[in-house]
């Protein structure tokens, strides 16, 4: 009777995990296929009834894609701006955490109270002073400038997490590993990043999708020639709202590449996990 209950319970579960999953694929699967049709058969229905005639689906959208300079640039500008945005901030924090948890240094404290203090910091706040301070250095309206507002505004957080998860591990791991002649450096890139790749990789996540999906830094920070694919359909859905045809493939082209990038370390964040649960 009880191996009955658990299968029950098991499936209803499986069950419940099945229809959320369907339910949040719904509107990838909606703008995807809204992504193949044309302007005419937009206009005639939904997406669904592109399921009854699937002879009106074609790759045609994404060749004009191909084609729209603005939307392509835009597209490389935000691969340009996530990409190094998020690689720098898991770098220095990844730095920065090793030694708030395990070095001694002057003013130790006092500094990771101070990074803790800057979590509470709205980056609203930021942008009108960052602003002049960018317009006085020559960084405003670039792409080096809104790479640098994501990697200040996200490595507080990034600090503090990598900081409190680096201080879990063992002392007695690291007292070993020095007595055994091995350097900071030696210990942080073979012992700490391996152990902490759950941690690194979950603030690797984090910190891409908010870097790709921002809208807000990039509208005030970045000038026609450095801004995002965010902005760039916002601006083509002011100026042509009706034109589906190659807003919807841009629309997905965004959304897609973080859920890749999700899932490829998702598969690293498992991983590590199993290779840091054996010590």
């Amino acid at each position: 009777m009880n191996a009955i209950r658990r299968g029950l319970g098991s499936g209803l579960v499986q069950a419940f995990l099945v229809v959320i999953g369907l339910v949040w694929l719904t509107p990838l699967a909606g703008l995807f296929l809204s992504s193949l049709r044309s302007a005419q058969d937009t206009a005639k229905g939904g997406w669904w009834t592109a399921l009854a005639s699937p002879g009106q689906l074609s790759f045609d959208n994404y060749s004009a894609l191909l084609k729209n300079a603005g939307i392509s640039q835009a597209f490389w500008n935000t691969v340009l701006i996530s990409v190094p945005a998020t690689t720098l901030v898991v770098v220095i924090a990844a730095l920065a955490g090793y030694a708030f948890a395990w070095l001694d240094f002057p003013l130790r404290e006092p500094l990771f109270l101070l990074v803790v203090a800057l979590l509470v910091v709205p980056v609203q706040i930021g942008l009108l002073p960052v602003a002049k301070l960018f317009g006085a250095l020559g960084l405003f309206g670039t792409i080096p400038g809104v790479v640098l507002f994501h990697v200040a505004y996200g490595l507080p957080f990034a600090v503090f997490l990598l900081r409190n998860y680096f201080a879990e591990m063992p002392k007695e791991m690291l007292e070993a590993a020095r007595m055994d002649g091995g350097g900071e450096w030696r210990i942080f890139t073979r012992l700490v990043l391996p152990v902490g790749r759950p941690a690194i990789a979950s603030l690797a996540i984090f910190q891409f999708l908010w870097v790709w999906n921002d809208m807000l830094v990039a509208l005030l920070f970045a000038d026609s020639s450095s801004q995002p694919l965010t902005v760039e359909l916002q601006s083509q859905i002011r100026q042509f709202g009706s034109n589906i045809d190659v807003l919807a493939p841009g629309a997905f082209l965004s959304l897609i590449v973080p859920v890749v990038v999700f899932f490829a370390f998702q598969r690293h964040f498992v991983q590590g996990v199993m290779a840091g649960s054996v010590k």
